[in-house]
């Protein structure tokens, strides 16, 4: 093993990379295996599994680049799709404590959701897809609570299920609460897999939802509310829900789909140039996202709403403002979100 860690090290380091020629080791080492690379994190699918109508669940072994994640983190996961590479964000549903180092992610199919539709009907063992590295705040106090109520809704139950995991992964015996809501029955996702938690762990107690199947709505009377840390995770409303009842001292929450930003004031004066497409355009109103699109450019996106970083480009001059934050950063050579940067000045974008 330490033979094998020192091998990857020499193969790792940049003078490796100027012996091999422009493309660098792993352009080389994928030809001999498509995840047996040094820097590109990425994982091969070994399990399929399709627990309801519209979703897909797919087990990844992720190579030795990848630097794990921690629960109720997500990743970017990028999707070979007719020769194109496609980028999307998600939250691993499994243990950060999996002893054989996979993870599993499930992804609900969207009508017009281009990557999740793929996966639900193309995802196969074999399958090689592309990592990001973990990202997000929504993840457990180092200091686990004494009494913890898990709250999600549709999809955004894997965030929550893998801090569930964890929690009985490290033995803990603090009151659990596990409540999930989805429309119907059919929609309810891990559900055995819950289920069979709770009978190992007494101090688990489990409640699925079909809310428009009869199911009680969230409100005060949840069980287990009194005095607990929540976490939650899933649409607005369900949060909405949630902050009114609880106290924001003791929560902490996640939204896959949230508010609409809206751009307020005038438009900035200057010229947008798309470096890579050879393009300019004067600047116009809207996010720089908006404006390349305008412009007749095709960038990828998630979220729009900067939740995702799929649109991440790097700017290497001018000025921008975040629209969610409201700072301004006239940093060269960054990496800035599209869906939610306005154009200060004039501005030049790797597109």
């Amino acid at each position: 093993m330490a033979r094998l860690t020192r091998t990857r090290k020499i193969l790792a380091s940049p003078f490796v990379d100027l012996l091999v020629g422009p493309h660098g080791i792993d352009r080389y080492l994928e030809l001999i295996r498509p995840e047996l690379t040094i820097r590109d994190a990425r994982a091969e699918v070994i399990g399929v599994r399709r627990q309801t109508e519209r979703s897909v669940t797919v087990k990844l072994r992720p190579n030795r680049a990848w630097g794990g994640f921690r629960a109720g983190q997500f990743i970017r996961v990028g999707v070979e799709i007719d020769g194109v590479r496609r980028t999307r964000t998600y939250s691993p549903a499994s243990s950060e404590h999996a002893g054989d180092g996979s993870f599993e992610l499930t992804v609900t199919a969207h009508p017009d959701g281009l990557v999740s539709r793929h996966l639900r009907e193309q995802a196969r063992t074999g399958t090689i897809v592309h990592l990001g590295d973990a990202q997000g705040d929504f993840i457990l106090p180092d200091r686990r609570p004494d009494k913890l109520v898990l709250i999600s809704g549709g999809s955004g139950i894997t965030p929550v299920l893998s801090m569930l995991r964890t929690l009985c992964d490290e033995g803990h015996d603090g009151g659990i609460t596990f409540v999930h809501y989805a429309r119907t029955a059919r929609d309810w996702l891990y559900r055995p897999e819950v289920e069979a938690l709770a009978n190992r762990h007494p101090n688990l107690h489990v409640e699925y939802v079909a809310t428009r199947e009869g199911g009680r709505r969230f409100g005060a009377d949840t069980a287990g509310l009194d005095g607990a840390t929540v976490a939650a995770c899933g649409p607005p409303a369900l949060l909405d829900a949630v902050s009114d009842v609880v106290d924001p001292t003791r929560l902490f929450t996640e939204t896959f789909t949230p508010p609409t930003l809206t751009v307020t004031g005038a438009a900035a004066t200057g010229t947008l140039r798309f470096l890579r497409s050879d393009k300019h355009a004067p600047i116009a109103a809207g996010t720089l996202l908006e404006q390349a699109e305008a412009a007749g450019l095709t960038p990828e996106f998630g979220c729009r709403m900067g939740i995702c970083h799929t649109c991440t480009c790097r700017k290497t001059a001018g000025s921008v403002r975040n629209l969610r934050t409201g700072e301004i950063s006239d940093e060269e050579d960054e990496d800035i979100q599209l869906c939610i940067s306005l154009p200060e000045s004039d501005v030049a974008l790797e597109i």
